[in-house]
Parts: C-alpha cells; sequence; structure tokens
C-alpha cells in the first residue's frame, strides 16, 4: 500500500534533532512564549524576507487574529474565495464579520482577480486570498485592486510555506499573511500552531497583544483578547524543521514533476507558470470519475484524498451565515472532481512512478 500520507516517516529524519528540542524546552522550565518562540519568530520572518513574525495557536486563530486586529465594525465584508477550506470563512465569522464568496479560476483553483471588483461594495473592508494547494494567487492584480479600492489584504498562506509568485515569498503582499503549521503542512508541527507575518510594527503589535489576553504589559488589558500562544516545545520543532523546509519543498516539486510529465491528459494536472514557484503541500488532479478513480486506486494499493468533497456554501455549518441556494458553479465543479495524490517527502520517485503507471491503466 502506498499511503497518501505518514507523518512518522515523514518526520522520521528530525527525530534526534527533535529529541533534543524537546529536553531543551523541558530542563529550561519556561514552557509559555519563552526563547524558542522569540527564535523561531526570528528565523521564520528571516526566511520569508518580511519584517515581524508572531506566533499564535493554530492556522485559524491567525486568520481570526489578523481580522480582529483592523478593528472592523461588525457585519463588514470580507470577499473570500468561494473554494476555501472552511477555516477561511469560519475566521470572518469568529471575526464577527460578514463572507462574500467570490468564484475561483478554474486553472488555478485561486480566487479569480476579475471576478473580485463585482463583489465590493461599500461594506466591504477586506479581501482574504488563499493561496490554495501550495500555489500564490495572482497577487500583483489582486494587491491593485486593494489599493485602488482601499481594502485591507490578507493571506490565508496554511497550504503556502515558500511558495512565490514573481519571486516574492506568500504572506509578504498584503497587510498580514497567516500561517497554520498543522502536522501535514509542508513546515508541520508535531501538534497545532500558526504564526501572522507582517512588514508592519504597529500592525504586528497588535496580534502581540490580542494573542495574550490583550495585554502587552502583564494584568495590564488593552484589548478584549485571546490565549492563542504559539508554544515553546512547538517552536523549538519548528526551528529544526524550518531549516529542512527548502529540501521539503524541492522534494515534493520533484515528485510532482514526475506526475505533470508523465501522467496522461485525461487528467487534469496543475498548470505551470514562469511567474509562480508552487511548492506542491497538495499534488491534485481533477477527473469527471473521481470517485471511480479514487476506489480504482485504492483497490490497487494506492490511499488519495479529497480537498475539498463539500463546498464552504454547502456545509451544514454554513446554514444562515451562506446562502446555500446560492450556486457557485466552478467550485462545485472543483470540489465534485478533485483528488489529492500522494505527493510528501515520505514518497519516493519509485512510489509516485508506480502511482502513475496504475492512474494511466485507469
Amino acid at each position: 500500500m502506498i499511503p497518501y500520507e505518514n507523518l512518522k516517516l515523514v518526520n522520521k529524519p528530525y527525530f534526534d534533532e527533535l529529541y533534543k528540542a524537546f529536553a531543551e524546552v523541558l530542563e529550561s522550565g519556561w514552557y509559555i512564549l519563552g526563547e524558542q518562540v522569540k527564535k523561531f519568530e526570528q528565523a521564520f520572518a528571516n526566511y520569508l524576507q518580511t519584517s515581524y513574525c508572531v506566533g499564535v495557536a493554530n492556522g485559524l486563530e491567525a486568520l481570526t487574529l489578523s481580522l480582529r486586529a483592523f478593528d472592523f465594525k461588525p457585519g463588514t465584508e470580507v470577499i473570500v474565495p468561494a473554494n476555501t477550506y472552511i477555516a477561511s470563512i469560519l475566521a470572518i465569522v469568529h471575526a464577527g464579520l460578514t463572507p462574500v464568496l467570490v468564484e475561483p479560476d478554474i486553472r488555478t483553483y485561486n480566487i479569480d482577480p476579475d471576478l473580485i471588483e463585482s463583489a465590493i461594495t461599500p461594506k466591504t473592508g477586506a479581501v482574504m486570498v488563499v493561496h490554495l494547494y501550495g500555489k500564490c494567487c495572482e497577487m500583483d492584480r489582486i494587491k491593485k485592486i486593494c489599493q485602488q479600492k482601499n481594502l485591507k489584504l490578507i493571506e490565508d498562506c496554511a497550504q503556502s510555506h515558500g511558495a512565490q509568485f514573481k519571486h516574492q515569498y506568500a504572506g509578504t503582499f498584503g497587510e498580514y499573511g497567516a500561517f497554520s503549521f498543522y502536522p501535514t503542512k509542508n513546515l508541520g508541527a508535531l501538534g497545532d500552531g500558526g504564526a501572522v507575518v507582517t512588514h508592519d510594527p504597529d500592525l504586528a503589535k497588535r496580534i502581540v497583544i490580542l494573542r495574550n489576553y490583550g495585554s502587552e504589559k502583564k494584568y495590564h488589558n488593552e484589548l478584549v483578547g485571546y490565549n492563542s500562544r504559539l508554544d515553546e516545545v512547538q517552536a523549538a520543532f519548528l526551528l529544526v524543521k524550518l531549516k529542512y523546509l527548502s529540501a521539503i519543498n524541492d522534494h515534493k516539486k520533484k515528485l510532482a514533476s514526475l506526475y505533470l510529465q508523465y501522467l496522461k491528459d485525461d487528467f487534469i494536472k496543475p498548470i505551470v507558470h514562469p511567474d509562480y514557484v508552487d511548492v506542491y503541500h497538495i499534488f491534485n488532479i481533477r477527473h469527471p470519475q473521481r470517485d471511480q478513480l479514487k476506489k480504482y486506486l485504492l483497490d490497487h494499493g494506492v490511499q488519495t484524498d479529497i480537498h475539498y468533497p463539500i463546498p464552504p456554501h454547502q456545509q451544514k455549518a454554513m446554514k444562515g451565515i451562506l446562502d446555500n441556494r446560492q450556486t457557485y458553479p466552478i467550485s462545485e465543479e472543483i470540489h465534485r472532481t478533485t483528488l489529492s495524490l500522494p505527493c510528501s517527502t515520505a514518497h519516493t520517485t519509485d512510489d509516485i512512478y508506480r502511482v502513475i503507471e496504475i492512474m494511466n491503466k485507469f
């Protein structure tokens, strides 16, 4: 069986360093907002070539705190892609704001810049882009729209650690870039974790205060804050793995290149363009017989996944928040036909050649 993901194998090359990092935290006696968090924040900011990084509890709260930091009026509209993972929309809702769904480009699966302006109303306060599957959005056009319309720009970078558009890293285009370090990410912790990055010192300070009960000085609370702190153990683990992020991305790109070259054109494959450095957090293809293909692969010893089977506007949790009578045909087509193939550092080129051989006989 070729598994879709095996996190033990993914992390095995780092076991010795991870044990050492854990022991260092354990022996320090300081477990919340200590030296490991400070070191990781600086190292990740340096990696992304941005000014500030603030560690938070997880990717959802990285987005929520980013939105809360602007003090938007309740009900302010935030434009977001209709085919995103539901966390993007949950963050908008948790911040007391109103999600406005915009269809993606069927070629890239990212929000279509041509459709953003028509979704802007007097209530619009921000655009939240999502760099889905490890491909950046078309950021020059989107940033220009936000500047012209005086809108805040927030980037959901949960799947795009190290991805670039025109030689600039995901997370560094807008006011805030929000990252998740969920264990399956290209830069994955061994538990939950997240971070917010920004170029602006005042915006960074807002996140620092919001993540810690709204307090910058102990027992003095300036804002209605959260308990949302990246802990020392996960920061220590992330410091270890950050050293290998470029190698991790390169390995996934190598595996992706095999799929792109050798999979038959019966399968709709990700597009490649010189303006983009894709990191293939998820290598997805599309096929009109997706469910039959998934079963066929499993019957032949290949596990796959679906990111994501149900569009956000059709989720039960969104009843009364999103209009489930509204149709988003492009998003619905993507959700109906997408399939995620094995593509991790636990996989070898031989694994991928085997998957390709099986798929090409479908």
